[in-house]
């Protein structure tokens, strides 16, 4: 794709978060649309939201499971930032309107905490664990500036891998403590349980996630920094909500973690 094609794109997906106004499929008007062309989109819409005041504060890799792959019709993971404007913590309300969220779903996750520098390629699961000062539980209601969720791997690359809003527990646990392949999460909707879901769900182990993440992002000469935040994919299914909606999960081991919608 031509450069200006790239800008133009990455401005149209800002305006639709802006607005709350989806536009149509990326992959469905530009055929020859390939993943580094959605990176590209999506660091021109990351421009324009680091230029309104937000700060990069991790990264996230997302449609880890398979469940979640067949779910949004897309075969590997995708890739985003994450920033301060996203972010709440445990308990928080979070309203759809004030936030621009269009069509969210959340979904269960394993957060990790960042202490020493990443960057690929060659990084292992292990030099993960290694690198991490803790991990947490997390809610990732993604949300897709794309009709209907429509999207393809190309799609949800360049609106930033669907990036809606997190949630953080409070929970601070050393990876090392937990086997997080075999940590299982309860996710519960207005005090019913609907999904239940093991960190193998996550490409075998979350850290295997990560590594993914940032040998992916190695690629563009991007890293994993020290004191980020990065989501590492979800457990279980994504879950729709709207305005009243109370989510809560809770993973022996790792803690507890809930958040409330609004309009």
């Amino acid at each position: 794709m031509q450069g200006q094609i790239v800008n133009n794109c990455g401005d149209e997906l800002y305006r639709a978060l802006a607005t709350g106004t989806p536009v149509k499929p990326l992959s469905e008007r530009f055929a020859n649309i390939s993943l580094e062309d959605a990176y590209y989109i999506s660091l021109r819409m990351m421009s324009h939201r680091i230029e309104s005041g937000e700060r990069i504060v991790g990264k996230k890799i997302g449609v880890t499971s398979r469940a979640v792959q067949q779910a949004l019709g897309v075969d590997q993971p995708d890739f985003g930032f994450l920033t301060d404007a996203m972010c709440f913590m445990d308990g928080d309300r979070v309203s759809l309107r004030d936030n621009n969220l269009i069509q969210p779903r959340a979904e269960g996750e394993i957060a990790f905490k960042l202490k020493s520098r990443l960057e690929g390629p060659g990084v292992t699961a292990r030099q993960v664990l290694e690198a991490t000062e803790f991990v947490m539980p997390c809610f990732e209601v993604v949300d897709s500036r794309i009709e209907n969720w429509q999207i393809k791997i190309e799609d949800t690359v360049a609106d930033n891998a669907s990036c809606g809003v997190f949630v953080l527990g409070t929970e601070r646990v050393d990876p090392c403590s937990l086997d997080l392949a075999a940590l299982e999460m309860t996710v519960s909707k207005n005090g019913q349980e609907i999904s239940r879901g093991k960190g193998a769900a996550v490409q075998g182990h979350p850290a295997n996630a990560v590594a993914w993440l940032a040998n992916t992002l190695g690629r563009f000469g991007i890293a994993l920094e020290a004191g980020e935040i990065i989501l590492s994919g979800s457990l279980v299914p994504l879950e729709p909500v709207q305005a009243g909606d109370r989510m809560q999960l809770t993973a022996p081991g790792l803690g507890s973690v809930s958040v409330r919608f609004t309009e």
